[in-house]
């Protein structure tokens, strides 16, 4: 790996594959190129280094283990200890610790006897985020006899921070988090506007950026970790110890997406699929954001294959095939058998080919496993998808606009996140049964408020590029036909579905759950990617836009130690 960072290359145009005198409308793009090539591909990692790193992991471990365990003595410090730890990044390691003291808090009701607003919100915050269902009355000691929340609460920074942080775990029904939402934000805003040298300025910043529970959990590791060190009352053990375990961490990254890279380029999209966004850095990247522990080193290399061939077919039906291809192509896919494919062009004969390989490679570390029943799952979730994508290209050639209902019921399949979210059960082990298959193949609430997020925040920072070109219809377009309303009015109805989503998925959080935490927990990174990747614009088609800085910071800066 090179210390260099990669500048970034200008977009190019696709060249169209097989006779170059045929006369073919396709819908090319000019998808900018990757920024990043072949510099991780080569990373190697000195084993005596992990060696190292991974003896003083081992030691600072168990010493804030004991911390956690002495923990002192008061209940506001233990909750604070317990949320510095989870926000250094090495909350993986005391899971059963930090489960069995929120429990406990959550039983004693702690923030019953206090006012103190950081503590309340804080404790609500990591309570919540954890699926213990605290009740949102506990703000309402809060209000004043007008109903208003005390003038006073805006001396309290720390508190209006925590507060705001807390209001991303709302339900619906919750009136008291929304006006707090309001409340705070306005005044955290203030903050900024009116005392620059607050020490809390570059939080408040972030946070009103990207709130934490919205926000990739490496990423807020890394930045939480600059904050910490610049604090007063940082504990130089906790911060030897995150920033050890970072650069472990990281290390085991760097190798998998070195190895998938080298899949990647054995590959050879650039000459064989030119039409096809070379994303792969980036795939790992948003695997990352699903699970970081080391633990999940295999699903992760899974998922980023897998996320690669869902590019491979979003671009083949969106970018490039026609649409009497791309009906040979979904019909292919119902066969799903390599020796009956002579009917397709030759560009799509080597994409199916990829496709099986890929999943004969998935059956037999399956069969290893003893878990074979899993492929079926993801084997028809691909079936369905491609008929959405096929139906999005009919709606496209017939410049058919469909109401916005029947958009969704389309454009929600082909966002691709229930076929995403079903590979990333493959890596969770034996905590994972078929009846967590079971409950995804129906469709539960959570799993349909993040295909929601995913599909209107994709379709709302992506569709006026998309429209540069033969495209179908927009959520937008949809929107704004249907309700004659302009295209601002329909972000903001758009953006209110958003809000409520995000509602649906907390709610899908909390105890009792019907499948295990750990398939939970893949649905809520999930949409959390979506919030950092197509908050401000389309950071996965723009790549070098939004989400090189975001590689660069996981992959190549240091933290000093």
């Amino acid at each position: 790996m090179n210390d260099q960072v990669p500048s970034i290359p200008s977009p190019t145009t696709i060249p169209t594959l097989g006779n170059p005198e045929e006369e073919v409308d396709r819908p090319l793009a000019d998808f900018p190129p990757s920024v990043w090539g072949d510099y991780f591909l080569g990373y190697k990692c000195d084993d005596k280094v992990i060696h190292d790193y991974t003896t003083q992991v081992e030691e600072l471990k168990e010493k804030v283990r004991r911390m956690l365990a002495d923990a002192a003595s008061t209940a506001s410090e233990k909750i604070d200890l317990i949320d510095e730890v989870l926000r250094l990044g090495v909350g993986y390691h005391f899971e059963m610790e930090i489960e069995k003291a929120l429990e406990e808090n959550f039983n004693a009701q702690l923030f019953n006897g206090t006012e103190n607003l950081h503590f309340v919100s804080l404790h609500f915050r990591l309570l919540r985020q954890h699926g213990f269902n605290v009740s949102c009355d506990v703000f309402s000691k809060f209000k004043d006899d007008n109903g208003k929340f005390k003038s006073s609460l805006e001396c309290d920074d720390q508190g209006m921070l925590s507060l705001y942080e807390a209001t991303h775990l709302r339900i619906h029904g919750e009136d008291i988090l929304d006006e707090a939402f309001e409340f705070t934000t306005l005044h955290l805003k203030f903050i900024l506007a009116t005392n620059a040298s607050s020490p809390l300025t570059k939080k408040i910043r972030h946070a009103l950026v990207q709130a934490y529970h919205k926000g990739m959990p490496r990423l807020e590791t890394i930045r939480y970790i600059t904050f910490y060190q610049e604090s007063e009352k940082q504990n130089q053990l906790l911060l030897k110890f995150a920033k050890v375990d970072y650069y472990l961490v990281r290390s085991i990254h760097l190798q998998e997406l070195s190895e998938i890279s080298e899949w990647w380029k054995n590959l050879d999209f650039a000459t064989k699929l030119p039409f096809v966004r070379d994303r792969v850095v980036e795939n790992y990247y948003w695997t990352l954001g699903v699970y970081f522990e080391p633990k999940y080193s295999v699903g992760r290399i899974i998922t980023t294959k897998m996320t690669t061939i869902v590019t491979l077919l979003d671009d083949t039906y969106d970018a490039y095939g026609t649409v009497e291809e791309l009906q040979l192509f979904t019909d292919a896919f119902q066969r799903w058998d390599a020796n009956n494919i002579h009917e397709l062009p030759e560009y799509m004969k080597f994409a199916y080919r990829t496709i099986l390989s890929f999943f004969d490679e998935l059956e037999k570390y399956l069969v290893k496993e003893g878990r074979t029943y899993r492929l079926r799952y993801l084997q028809e979730a691909v079936k369905v998808v491609v008929k959405a994508y096929f139906a999005e290209a009919k709606w496209c050639k017939e410049q058919y606009v469909p109401t916005t209902k029947e958009y969704l019921d389309v454009a929600l399949v082909s966002c691709n996140y229930i076929t995403l979210t079903i590979a990333s059960l493959f890596g969770l082990g034996d905590n994972v049964t078929k009846e967590s298959f079971d409950w995804l193949e129906e469709t539960p609430q959570i799993l349909t408020a993040s295909l929601v997020i995913c599909r209107l925040m994709d379709d709302i920072k992506s569709h006026k590029f998309e429209q540069e070109r033969k495209h179908v219809a927009s959520v937008v377009q949809c929107y704004t036909k249907e309700h004659g309303v302009s295209d601002e009015e329909a972000y903001c109805e758009l953006g209110k579905m958003v809000v409520n989503a995000w509602k649906d998925i907390n709610q899908g959080i909390l105890k009792p759950t019907p499948v295990p935490m750990d398939v939970i927990l893949r649905i809520l990174n999930y949409t959390r990617m979506m919030d950092v990747i197509y908050k401000d614009l389309d950071g996965y088609t723009f790549a070098h836009l939004v989400i090189k800085d975001h590689i660069q910071l996981l992959f190549v800066d240091s933290l000093p130690m």
